[in-house]
């Protein structure tokens, strides 16, 4: 069950040498996290393991992004993005995620593995956080059932208006 946190305004930068690190079974439950996961997110290891990654979803995060990174990783691609995380404090912190599929010898997805690291402040002032706020606000508009509808119809507007795909949006700002 994930644990009722407030937010607050506190936030936590990574530092340049930091790598976040964690692996997830197909349904998002953690497996593994680094010292660093367990630093920045303010759960101790045994809070963490076991635990649906959202565990550490920020409020301020579009629901169309995590549908997309769903998607992505669980058509079998890779994807990056930038994702705001919220401590078991209410503290929240900037991070620029690697997430790739885990296979077997078979080659079934088994689950997943991340890498996060920290994400230039000038592309999230300039780019991440409007464009975030500009999609949650589309979802507010709405009722839940609809959110991830109008917020997904407002950002592949905005992606057909540059012509470009998601990740070739991300890897170029």
């Amino acid at each position: 069950m994930r644990p009722k946190v407030t937010p607050t305004n506190v936030e936590k930068v990574m530092r340049e040498d930091d790598f976040i690190v964690s692996k997830t079974d197909t349904r998002g439950i953690i497996t593994y996290c680094n010292e660093i996961f367990i630093e920045f997110a303010k759960y101790s290891n045994l809070e963490l393991l076991g635990q649906n990654h959202n565990i550490i979803r920020h409020p301020d995060m579009p629901r169309i992004i995590f549908k997309l990174l769903w998607d992505t990783i669980a058509s079998g691609n890779e994807i990056n993005a930038y994702v705001k995380n919220m401590a078991s404090d209410g503290s929240f912190y900037w991070v620029f995620a690697n997430i790739t599929p885990v296979y077997n010898e078979k080659g079934s997805i088994v689950g997943y593995y991340s890498v996060r690291r920290k994400p230039e402040r000038r592309i999230l002032d300039s780019v991440i956080i409007p464009l975030y706020k500009q999609l949650l606000a589309e979802e507010k508009k709405y009722p839940t059932s609809q959110q991830m509808t109008a917020s997904g119809n407002m950002l592949n507007e905005i992606l057909k208006e540059k012509g470009v795909s998601y990740e070739e949006f991300i890897l170029t700002i």
